[in-house]
């Protein structure tokens, strides 16, 4: 059964839809990364099920339970931003203990739970630290321990590594993965990134334009997009029209090799996956994927073929 669930939400501002009937529903101990660009809804959706935004229409049950009209703070759930908004007159440990303080826990309980947390993100000895002393992954560390400190039900992250560089975002995403699993934790996960959601995602909603056009496993959203824009978000871009209907060709189905027919434009490296840019004598332009160490170069000439099953129909 869903321990969370979004019914029919919709949100508009002055007139303006910001989420028109959106719904969703997020299994215990599930991570849902919802994925979207800029404006598309994503952090409004948020608010809404934490109570920071009252929906136009539509209902938020969390465990069987309305949360309709409920203060933030009656929810149960935890809060994690991209910008941390950690308290500066409070050293790491006030900053974790804060939402305790407020729920009247005794001092003991605190200074437990406290020390548990901080060993849990891989910061025991931080405590009596000033929070200003704190690189940017440290501080995101604190305020994910804040954030599970009253223990919620379910906890929401909106972009929280978005201001992190590569090499730290990347740690803390696998830090974060790891702790979700192994907490159990019910999570939404808001982002726009492809990779991090999918990454994370045990399921990924993608929306657009303030509605969800799609869910699914990350395998399934890779081999079933709805339609061609979302397609072209999770980044293919080879989208073309056969018997008057779009299709996208997988960029791991099409396989070059020496010979002609097509020149390589582009080769870029991204990790154990290599992606070419070739385009055939005809003027068609493909996106290949693979992880060959033996690839061919920029202006080499080679001949390609498509497995028909990374052919996909879409939607217009």
């Amino acid at each position: 059964m869903p321990m969370l669930r979004v019914e029919g939400v919709s949100v508009s501002f002055v007139g303006t839809p910001a989420l028109t009937d959106a719904s969703v529903e997020i299994g215990t101990g599930e991570t849902l990364a919802l994925l979207g660009p800029s404006g598309c809804g994503k952090t409004t959706l948020l608010r809404v099920i934490a109570g920071l935004q009252t929906p136009t229409r539509g209902r938020v049950m969390l465990d069987e339970r309305d949360l309709g009209g409920l203060a933030p703070h009656l929810r149960h759930v935890g809060l994690m931003f991209q910008d941390n908004v950690l308290f500066p007159h409070r050293d790491v440990a006030g900053n974790v203990a804060f939402g305790l303080r407020m729920e009247g826990r005794p001092r003991r309980e605190i200074e437990r739970r406290v020390k548990e947390l901080l060993e849990l993100v891989g910061l025991p000895d931080a405590g009596h630290r000033a929070v200003q002393t704190l690189s940017g992954g440290e501080q995101q560390r604190v305020a994910l321990a804040r954030a599970l400190a009253p223990e919620p039900a379910a906890l929401l992250l909106d972009e929280p590594l978005g201001a992190l560089d590569g090499p730290l975002r990347e740690r803390l995403l696998d830090d974060l993965r790891a702790l979700f699993d192994r907490l159990g934790l019910t999570v939404l996960y808001v982002t726009h990134d492809v990779g991090e959601a999918f990454e994370l995602g045990h399921r990924v909603a993608v929306m657009k334009s303030g509605r969800i056009v799609q869910a699914g496993t990350p395998d399934e959203l890779w081999a079933h997009p709805a339609d061609a824009w979302t397609a072209r978000f999770l980044g293919m871009r080879n989208i073309e029209t056969a018997n008057g209907r779009p299709i996208v060709v997988r960029p791991e189905a099409v396989r070059v090799s020496p010979g002609s027919g097509a020149r390589v434009v582009s080769v870029e490296r991204r990790g154990a996956v290599v992606w070419l840019r070739i385009r055939s004598d005809e003027g068609r332009e493909l996106d290949v994927a693979t992880t060959s160490i033996d690839h061919p170069r920029p202006g080499t000439s080679v001949a390609y073929e498509i497995d028909p099953r990374g052919i996909v129909e879409l939607d217009n």
